[in-house]
């Protein structure tokens, strides 16, 4: 059976699983590890959002990240490799009942960091833009309740236009 996408209210303990995740992945990466930052909707304050806490770690060096797969592992992650975007090392914790993603970069990386960082802080600075955001994805939610494809397909161009905008803001 499908994944059922499940679109909730902010929930305030998101920013504490953040954290508690956030040091579970420092000792993981240890000297690697640059800074790592909660992206995603669940780092909005009031935005509505999927209950799975996205993380994004940068570190120095992205090719010695793979010698921690196991480790990752060990506290419920699977590898997924780049899924999709060039440079990341992408990691998602609870199976089917995802809870967590995490997101690694490399420093050099820095379009992707940007653009991550960019729509957040947007976000929370533009809380009509937020909740225009939460409305389209309830109403998707809602039409796609078994089908993540065209969940996200409902979801694209409205993402592309805001991260330009993201960026044309950040860049100000």
């Amino acid at each position: 059976m499908a994944r059922k996408i499940e679109v909730v209210a902010y929930r305030p303990e998101w920013e504490e699983m953040f954290t508690e995740e956030a040091e579970k992945i420092r000792k993981i990466l240890g000297e690697n590890i640059i800074d790592i930052y909660h992206i995603g909707s669940t780092s909005v304050k009031n935005l509505w959002a999927k209950p799975i806490i996205d993380i994004m770690p940068v570190v120095k060096d992205i090719s010695s990240v793979d010698e921690h797969n196991k480790e990752f592992e060990q506290i419920g992650y699977e590898c997924k490799g780049e899924f999709g975007i060039s440079g990341r090392c992408f990691y998602m914790k609870g199976g089917d009942n995802r809870t967590h993603h995490i997101h690694i970069f490399e420093e050099s990386n820095q379009n992707e960091i940007q653009r991550h960082l960019a729509v957040r802080d947007y976000l929370r600075e533009n809380p009509k833009k937020a909740e225009e955001y939460g409305l389209l994805k309830r109403k998707l939610a809602a039409e796609f309740t078994f089908d993540i494809d065209g969940y996200c397909d409902g979801k694209d161009a409205f993402v592309k236009n805001m991260e330009q905008q993201a960026l044309e803001w950040k860049n100000e």
